[in-house]
């Protein structure tokens, strides 16, 4: 029996080994090596971190199976039902994912992250309030928790209740004031207000937290156009371009400020390679006013 309950153990031990490595189907080999092992099909910490290891390789039939054994030894496990809500989750399977949140939450009512996914769920199905009721219980629960003070703050936004979503971007930036994504959010919520020069100074600090993310510069180039500073909107853009070379909207909103600036010949090249990344602008360009000057260009009407 100790010899076996060692086996069980190394081979967990290898498998924890080779996951913290990100070596998955390694670390699957000897989890399922402790689970052949006497005892291993009735190890709830074994049966958990294979369903994980299954859900991180996308096999959520596979990690539900693993978190259903894990509810057959105990129906009281709340992990068990948490762990497959994710799995439900992440196949977009929402309302399967918010009766397992809610059973882990029974079980638990302590258990921040079902609420924090619990949440999400309710507000991927467009279900806002009842998002927003259960991150503010994610609040209660946690008043650090970074992301739920993110997520409720975009909602509100989402909802235009814009000074409450203020609120909670200011929260969010108290506990991390670097984050690219609050330093954004915050930008929009400002612009929505009215304090430009503040949008203008939260969407630069997204942009120095990082450099790849394209919304950022697309949101500020799109305010220099409001004020007509073309040529501003033009430097951020093509700053944009140089580290996002395949989005397709940074193009397509550098060929609307190209042919403001009447710069034609620049605009339709711009033009042509936003519709070969996304099929989808041409329609939506057709009717765009800003582009007008392109339309008797005999390159535009080639391609269109």
């Amino acid at each position: 029996m100790k010899d076996n309950q060692y086996m069980l153990d190394n081979y967990r031990i290898i498998g924890n080994k080779f996951k913290d490595e990100n070596q998955l189907e390694k670390a699957l080999h000897f989890y399922n090596k402790a689970y052949e092992c006497r005892g291993g099909n009735e190890d709830i910490e074994l049966l958990l971190q294979m369903g994980l290891i299954y859900d991180e390789m996308q096999d959520y039939e596979e990690a539900k199976k693993k978190y259903k054994e894990v509810l057959n030894i105990n129906p009281k496990e709340a992990r068990g039902y948490y762990s497959l809500a994710i799995a439900y989750d992440n196949e977009k399977n929402y309302m399967k994912a918010i009766k397992f949140y809610k059973l882990a939450i029974e079980l638990d009512p302590y258990y921040d992250r079902a609420y924090f996914f619990l949440a999400n769920a309710y507000d991927e199905i467009g279900q806002k309030d009842k998002a927003i009721q259960y991150y503010k219980k994610v609040i209660e629960l946690d008043e650090e928790d970074f992301w739920a003070y993110v997520n409720l703050g975009s909602i509100y936004e989402e909802i235009h209740e814009n000074q409450l979503a203020l609120e909670m971007m200011k929260k969010a930036l108290e506990i991390e004031g670097e984050n690219y994504k609050a330093l954004f959010n915050m930008g929009v919520i400002l612009k929505k207000l009215g304090r430009i020069e503040e949008a203008i100074a939260y969407y630069k600090l997204s942009i120095q937290q990082n450099s790849k993310f394209p919304y950022s510069y697309f949101n500020l180039a799109i305010i220099y156009k409001e004020q007509k500073k073309y040529h501003e909107g033009i430097e951020i853009l093509n700053k944009a371009i140089y580290t996002n070379k395949e989005v397709a909207v940074l193009y397509y909103n550098r060929a609307c400020l190209y042919a403001l600036m009447n710069q034609l010949e620049k605009a339709m090249r711009d033009l042509i390679r936003a519709t070969e990344l996304d099929a989808d602008l041409v329609e939506y360009m057709k009717n765009d006013e800003e582009l007008d000057a392109l339309r008797e260009l005999e390159a535009y009407k080639l391609m269109f």
